[in-house]
């Protein structure tokens, strides 16, 4: 090489930020396509370089080449003469065609060309030692179905397990990479921490457990995010390309860095494949949640609010009802946002609307249009309003019959905030809200329905709701978010399944003791 280390690497970044900056923040979202920061491609080949047998040579694969950051570290790290082979892969020549030029004299074979299209070397020879990537952050939404059926049947034919259609391409990506590593490879791979809590996680997991052996999970704290353009806390994941072992142990580290982590844990294999959730790792030690014990979904059945399409046109004040002089009666009270609720008691008035400032209302109307046409001539014109904004063509609009009715989300004394972050308004990513009125909620809230059971004991017991409550809020942050998921920023989201996951027996202890079940299935049986 006739230049530097440092001279190229400096001349790199400079050509990542002219060619970032020609593309919108939305492309790059939209195509997953975010830098990696030269101090982490740098750990991540110091952490290769100590796992590497000190003589093998290497045979470097990228499949998700971008500029080059894994590579350029490579050429730091490791002395030219051990390199056997360099290849990437770039599917953007935005990218890929400066890139190329940036690195022409240094052997690297960098092919633009889609990674997901290649055609895997046939011999192990070919393959390579060391994968390193950062693959592109698609989310599932955004991949053509066709081609998404394609990456299914592909990463399955590689793997040996089956990606299910919620999986974002960086899934397909690890998937499909397993055909180009040789024997006992040593593979890095970072990508978004989602995966350790979420259901299309599963079949990653599944892969990591009995495809390959897993080595190490570091899972950088959620508040420091690696990206600054992307809202996703991020992990690298090491593991080989060789048969596991039953009693493996695998590494999970936490927080830092990734060569000096705040926490270390070792937890076994067998460990990890009954834990639903590996992001507890290594903070929250080993407990597992045990069937025995009950949890909230044994009280309560959780829903997501209902999303009405458009929160601006079917949401409106009471005055705002009444200048136009839409029906009452085609409307029905509605909760603000959870930032726009100063209170964690709703009461009601004798109406039971929200005693809230300003009282809110959503349009709730199964009418055919040509009923609300002759009966109501008001709101007619009110949802021509609508069709002339295009609200009728929205996805979950044109999904309903008629278009502007809602999903059945009836009131229920019991809700929590969907998402937040512990430097809020408190020190709790999560607020539990005790709904005295008839108000629903929109989809930033859970509701939690109380089972029959329970729905018999608050009519008994009115007193019983508050004390609910209050113990709700009694769970702290750390069960509730070990529970949930957390992207970067530190931004906290539970969804329903995962709330009724969390321990609920401390809210049972609450019940007199002639009434107190050993399990809530069986005081339903004695109930009914």
């Amino acid at each position: 090489m006739t230049r530097t280390y440092s001279a190229i690497e400096s001349t790199r970044l400079d050509l990542q930020a002219a060619l970032d900056s020609a593309k919108t923040r939305e492309e790059r979202n939209r195509l997953g396509q975010f830098a990696t920061p030269t101090e982490l491609a740098r750990e991540m080949l110091v952490y290769a370089r100590t796992v590497l047998d000190d003589e093998a040579p290497v045979r470097f694969l990228d499949p998700a080449f971008g500029t080059g950051s894994f590579y350029s570290a490579l050429l730091e790290l490791f002395p030219c003469e051990r390199i056997a082979d360099a290849a990437g892969f770039e599917i953007d020549p935005h990218y890929g065609a400066p890139a190329a030029a940036l690195w022409e004299n240094t052997g690297l074979r960098l092919r633009l060309e889609d990674f997901t299209f290649a055609t895997p070397p046939a011999t192990d020879a070919e393959r390579h030692n060391l994968v390193i990537c950062n693959p592109p952050y698609v989310r599932h939404h955004h991949l053509d179905p066709a081609d998404k059926a394609r990456l299914r049947v592909l990463s399955e034919r590689a793997s040996g397990v089956r990606i299910g259609g919620l999986a974002g391409l960086y899934c397909h990506f690890l998937a499909l990479a397993h055909t180009w590593m040789a024997d006992d490879a040593l593979a890095g791979w970072l990508i978004p921490s989602e995966f350790m809590d979420v259901g299309y996680g599963e079949a990653v997991k599944q892969y990591l457990l009995d495809r390959v052996t897993l080595l190490h999970i570091h899972r950088f704290d959620p508040d420091a995010t690696q990206f600054k353009d992307a809202l996703v806390s991020s992990s690298v994941v090491w593991f080989r390309n060789r048969k596991p072992a039953v009693d493996d142990q695998v590494r999970f580290t936490f927080g830092g860095t990734l060569t000096e982590p705040k926490h270390s844990k070792a937890v076994s294999a067998s460990v990890l494949r009954t834990s639903p959730k590996w992001t507890r790792y290594p903070l929250n030690g080993d407990a597992q949640s045990d069937v025995q014990n009950p949890t909230l979904g044994d009280l309560f059945t959780v829903k997501r609010g209902l999303a009405t399409g458009d929160n601006e046109f079917f949401i409106l004040r009471r005055d705002e009802i009444k200048q136009r002089g839409l029906p009452m009666e085609c409307f029905r009270p509605v909760l603000p946002s959870p930032r726009n609720l100063n209170v964690d008691v709703i009461e009601s008035d004798d109406a039971g609307n929200p005693r809230l400032d300003p009282p809110l209302f959503l349009l709730n109307c199964r009418l055919p249009e040509e009923v609300v046409c002759e009966r109501f001539p008001s709101l007619w014109d009110y949802l021509q309003e609508g069709r002339s904004r295009g609200i009728h063509e929205r996805y979950l609009c044109r999904h309903r019959a008629p278009w502007y009715a809602q999903e059945d989300r009836p009131p229920s004394p019991f809700l929590c905030t969907y998402m937040g972050r512990k430097n809020g308004r408190s020190a709790k990513p999560f607020r539990f809200i005790l709904n005295r009125s008839q108000a629903t909620v929109t989809n930033v809230y859970l509701v939690l329905y109380p089972k029959p059971w329970l729905v018999r004991e608050l009519d008994a017991m009115p007193h019983l709701a508050r004390t609910i409550w209050r113990t709700l809020n009694d769970i702290t942050s750390d069960v509730l978010t070990m529970n949930g998921r957390v992207y970067g920023g530190g931004l906290h989201k539970l969804e329903p399944k995962e709330l009724m996951g969390v321990g609920a027996g401390t809210i049972l202890a609450n019940l007199p003791n002639d009434r107190q079940p050993i399990r809530p299935a069986q005081l339903e049986l004695a109930l009914s």
